[in-house]
Parts: structure tokens; C-alpha cells; sequence
């Protein structure tokens, strides 16, 4: 996608594995894919549908953030998780689920 700095990352960073008191995170769980990566990776997962929250977010990461590359990693994060939900016997084209968003970053 882009030259990048190796980060330690999370690798499956969703808003249901991090755990949240107030405006404080308490927890964060499911490490089973974190290694190095690129940290735009792990933003993009865990704001992959979450659109509405997205410049939040992106003012709390405090530097300059490269739309394109962020729109790139939701659209292999979708194609990834159409692969799983397959895999595990789910249908990615149940309405709400992944296909839809694919469909929606069109």
C-alpha cells in the first residue's frame, strides 16, 4: 500500500475486544493475531464500520492519517473477514454483514 514503520499491533482490533469504563479503557482482548504490522491496520479494523466515529478517532491518533490507506485496509479487512465467515459455516451475504460493507465503500 504504502511504505510504512513496523508497529507492534493488535491485528484484530474491534470495538468488542476492547473493554471500556467511562472514557477510560480497562482491557483489551483476543491477541491471538498480534505481531508487526502496519499500525493504519489495526485503525482501520477498528473503525471498519464505524464510519460515524471515525474523525474522533483519527483526533485522538494525534498525527496525519492517509484516507486512501485507511479505505484500502477496510477493504481488505472486509474481504478477509468474507473468508472467515465462510470458513466458519456463516454467510457473508447475510444483509448487514460483510458483503454489505464491501458494497458500501463502492
Amino acid at each position: 500500500l504504502r511504505p510504512w514503520t513496523p508497529a507492534f499491533t493488535h491485528g484484530d482490533l474491534q470495538i468488542a475486544h476492547v473493554f471500556v469504563d467511562g472514557d477510560e479503557v480497562t482491557g483489551i482482548i483476543d491477541w491471538s493475531e498480534a505481531g508487526r504490522g502496519d499500525a493504519l491496520y489495526d485503525l482501520a479494523t477498528f473503525t471498519l464500520g464505524h464510519e460515524e466515529h471515525l474523525d474522533d478517532v483519527l483526533a485522538g491518533y494525534g498525527t496525519d492519517i492517509d484516507l486512501d490507506v485507511l479505505h484500502a485496509w477496510w477493504s481488505l479487512r472486509s474481504l478477509l473477514a468474507v473468508r472467515w465467515l465462510v470458513e466458519h459455516g456463516f454467510d457473508p451475504f447475510a444483509p448487514g454483514c460483510e458483503v454489505d460493507v464491501l458494497r458500501s465503500r463502492m
